[in-house]
């Protein structure tokens, strides 16, 4: 069992992370849907992982993507190692992610697990980093001039119901739940 800390690059106020807790023979295809649901995102996208120099992903002959569906943790990656999680070439939302420890597997605990985090996740579509930072101040600001279209855009009725720092483990292991391993 591998336990990650996945963070959310140039995202703050609040950072967006998750710790959570993968068997080593996951693979990296399995991941991908393990991220998606711990992360709170809705797969819509493309995505690549970088592993030493080497991307992986869904076969394709144009970007040269090694096939996620051959790779495991285990075999990939020790306690300390890096590696990046890109998902959504065109708002590129890069993902940090460490492999913090190896670690026994614990009776009665569902595997994959999110274990603790912080900041949810922010919406599809939204400009990458700087477009959800810029967000943030939009709906914010009942005044700003964007306010009410970006309310609009977001199916939101008020911006209370945008919540940057709403994130619990409970709800990311109820996405959790229908990913299997490896």
């Amino acid at each position: 069992m591998l336990r990650i800390l996945v963070e959310l690059a140039d995202v703050d106020d609040p950072r967006v992370w998750r710790q959570l807790l993968v068997p080593a023979s996951l693979r990296l295809d399995r991941l991908h849907s393990v991220l998606q649901d711990a992360m709170g995102w809705q797969n819509c996208h493309m995505h690549a992982f970088t592993i030493d120099g080497v991307q992986y992903g869904r076969p394709d002959g144009e970007l040269g993507l090694r096939d996620e569906r051959s790779a495991t943790l285990g075999a990939l990656l020790k306690p300390g190692a890096h590696f990046v999680y890109t998902y959504d070439f065109g708002d590129s939302w890069e993902h940090l992610i460490t492999v913090e420890q190896v670690q026994t597997a614990s009776a009665g605990l569902p595997y994959p697990h999110c274990v603790d985090g912080v900041g949810a996740c922010p919406p599809e579509d939204c400009g990458g980093a700087p477009g959800y930072s810029d967000l943030k101040v939009i709906l914010a600001d009942p005044a700003h001039e964007e306010h009410h279209a970006m309310l609009v855009w977001f199916g939101l009725r008020s911006a209370t119901e945008f919540a940057p720092d709403r994130f619990t483990p409970n709800e990311a292991n109820a996405r959790l739940l229908h990913v299997t391993a490896p």
